[in-house]
């Protein structure tokens, strides 16, 4: 039900829309030959026709997932091309009114101003145009360029208390696969291929191996599988993994599904820690790495049980969390667990849109996550948020790329 009026209320938002930029262009152009205006008509409000109905029926009917991604796709970069217009044009509207008021004020002033309000409204439009052109050409390039760009970045962390036998010591970093979004696997596994080039000597997976349903690994688990390293793959669940976001028949449904992502875990060799812990050993050296449940604030599920993953840990020199939501470390992990040494998280995506480069980094996400790309510290303790390695929705990143992420461990 609720899905429903949120689609009927874009779809009326959207009809808004439509009549409020026909109109402005048809204004611009008033020279048009009646046949030509009766074209634009007929071209503009049958892509939307056309579009909204495809809509309503990839999400209501079964249908292929390429197919779909591509009416959500134009849907979601029409939607937004069109949401940058409106702005422009409001801003021509308030300017008529204003000539309009002038005019009725003092009319030999006004006549003035209508003389040019033709000209000047061309140009808001035309600028308006040329705004809505930037989100579709840069949204459309992320699809084509973005989605599958992926690239390592190396980073040293440094502990006080690391053991000389770990001194030098590659982890690598992967999260947020979602695999129910992919379309292309030869992308995906050449995104792998860079992972196992890097030879880490153990890798984290943090979480939202799925959209939701375990079914979407079918075709990717055999990718998957070549994600190997001598001292361990060590993975954890994310908010999606649990399937609350799917439509189940049952909860006993819901959980079998949960049962069987597990199994996938199992068969690609990957240690799923569900609250729980694992010693790392190296020539009799040992550190923990621990891995809970998701935890998130807000409305995200909270299953992590901490006081579970800590347990029998006290005599480790250096603990590793691996917990997917990044805001569980300033909310739980830095007031009540001084003991942990460094978090890895990922569940942001840096919103798959922003910059991000030597000087600058800035992503729409930062206003709801505080950590949310890259590595913080506060005091002795130190957290790392991955990007992600797929996409969710938009099928696509613009600025902020996929990641692979490879660490140095090192002492001091």
């Amino acid at each position: 039900m609720g899905r429903s009026i949120a689609l009927v209320v874009i779809t009326i938002l959207i009809f808004l829309f439509d009549v409020y930029i026909s109109k402005a262009i048809l204004n611009i152009y008033p020279k048009w030959s009646p046949k030509k205006q009766n074209n634009f008509k007929l071209i503009w409000w049958g892509y939307s026709s056309l579009l909204i109905s495809c809509v309503f029926i990839s999400i209501f009917f079964n249908m292929d997932i390429a197919i779909r991604t591509i009416i959500l796709v134009a849907f979601f970069i029409t939607f937004v091309s069109k949401f940058f217009f409106i702005p422009i044009l409001f801003i021509d509207d308030i300017r008529r009114f204003f000539v309009w008021t002038k005019r009725k004020m003092k009319p030999e002033e006004g006549l003035k101003e209508d003389e040019n309000s033709i000209s000047r409204s061309e140009f808001l439009v035309k600028s308006g145009m040329a705004l809505a052109v930037i989100p579709f050409m840069s949204l459309t390039w992320g699809i084509v360029s973005g989605a599958y760009d992926y690239r390592v970045r190396k980073q040293t962390v440094y502990f006080k208390n690391l053991p000389k036998e770990f001194e030098g010591i590659r982890l690598g970093q992967i999260s947020d696969i979602h695999s129910g979004s992919f379309y292309n696997k030869k992308a995906v596994q050449g995104g792998v291929e860079m992972l196992m080039k890097e030879k880490a000597d153990f890798i984290f997976f943090t979480g939202d191996l799925v959209n939701g349903k375990t079914s979407e690994m079918r075709d990717y688990q055999d990718i998957f599988t070549k994600v190997k390293a001598p001292l361990g793959v060590y993975s954890t669940f994310g908010n999606h993994d649990y399937g609350t976001y799917e439509k189940w028949p049952s909860e006993n449904a819901r959980l079998r599904n949960l049962e069987d992502l597990k199994k996938v875990h199992q068969l690609m060799g990957w240690d799923l820690l569900m609250n729980e812990n694992r010693r790392l050993k190296v020539d009799g050296a040992e550190l923990g790495v621990l891995g809970i449940e998701n935890w998130g604030s807000g409305r995200f599920p909270k299953f992590g049980k901490m006081e579970e993953a800590i347990k029998n840990t006290d005599d480790l020199p250096v603990k590793l969390l691996l917990s997917h939501d990044p805001s569980h470390w300033r909310a739980e992990v830095l007031t009540k667990y001084p003991q942990i040494d460094m978090s890895f998280a990922g569940h942001t995506h840096g919103a798959q849109f922003g910059v991000e480069s030597e000087y600058l980094k800035w992503s729409p996400v930062q206003y709801i996550y505080e950590e949310w790309d890259g590595l913080y510290q506060q005091g002795d303790q130190q957290l790392y948020v991955n990007v992600g390695y797929g996409f969710l929705g938009y099928p696509g990143r613009v600025g902020i790329l996929p990641e692979i992420t490879i660490f140095e461990l090192k002492q001091g």
